[in-house]
């Protein structure tokens, strides 16, 4: 049963809003999408607060361009699974290239990143990333290894002392 012109102005509101809070989101074209995929993606995605959900295209794109993305429902072809993260920018970008691995009937058409539409490539490298942590992990590490190897050259001057006075001792008893 075709939905009324007010269930679909409502379901363009909810898109819009969800699109409005998101921090980034990955368009991926899914043909051979079974439940079993869907369900798994699902508690993979919930984990990583993201949401997963095919909408109509038509939809999905006044939606988009209620939030200032410019799109055309031509540019999505095909069923469209979309992914919406809330907390990571780049949960979802991996998420689906996960996903998509391994799959030549699942392809990642374009994504939102930083407020702007992107291309599937662009989404692809975005996956290949590491994660915020690890990233912050590796500045920490960066940051303390010009102070580590001081404190290695003022504690090599103090061993040399300690070795010298010890040689003396040596020699004198």
């Amino acid at each position: 049963m075709p939905k009324t012109r007010s269930e679909k102005e409502q379901i363009i509101a909810e898109l819009s809003e969800k699109i409005g809070r998101l921090k980034s989101a990955v368009f991926t074209q899914v043909s051979g999408y079974t439940m079993e995929d869907a369900d798994s993606l699902r508690k993979k995605g919930s984990a990583q607060n993201i949401e997963l959900f095919v909408a109509k295209k038509t939809l999905l794109a006044r939606a988009l361009e209620a939030n200032g993305y410019q799109v055309s429902k031509d540019d999505f072809d095909g069923s469209i699974l979309t992914s919406l993260a809330y907390e990571d920018d780049i949960a979802a970008a991996k998420l689906m290239a996960e996903f998509a691995k391994g799959r030549d009937e699942i392809k990642i058409v374009a994504g939102i990143l930083e407020g702007r539409m992107v291309d599937g490539n662009a989404v692809k490298q975005l996956a290949t990333l590491p994660s915020r942590e690890v990233l912050l992990s590796r500045l920490v590490g960066s940051l303390n290894a010009p102070v580590s190897g001081f404190v290695n050259v003022l504690a090599g001057n103090l061993r040399g002392l300690v070795r010298v006075l010890d040689a003396i001792k040596e020699t004198k008893v």
